[in-house]
């Protein structure tokens, strides 16, 4: 399971709300909800497309999408 710690901050900093974001990645609410609950995983092209919308750097995508749980 990952993370998604970083990339809800990130969310929130740039578009106050996970709704925002989900209209301007191109997928339903619920579907981002459930990626960020580790019940779905984020393709690549929804990476590529967050990092463009969020503005995360190549050399940060490891941070924000696979940083695994500390169990």
């Amino acid at each position: 399971m990952y993370d998604y710690r970083k990339l809800r901050g990130r969310i929130k900093e740039c578009y106050d709300t996970q709704n925002a974001f989900a209209a301007a990645l191109g997928i339903s609410r619920s579907a981002l909800s459930q990626r960020l609950l580790n019940k779905a995983a984020f393709s690549q092209r929804e990476i590529i497309k967050a990092c463009d919308l969020l503005h995360i750097e190549d050399s940060d995508i490891r941070a924000y999408f696979f940083t695994l749980m500390v169990q």
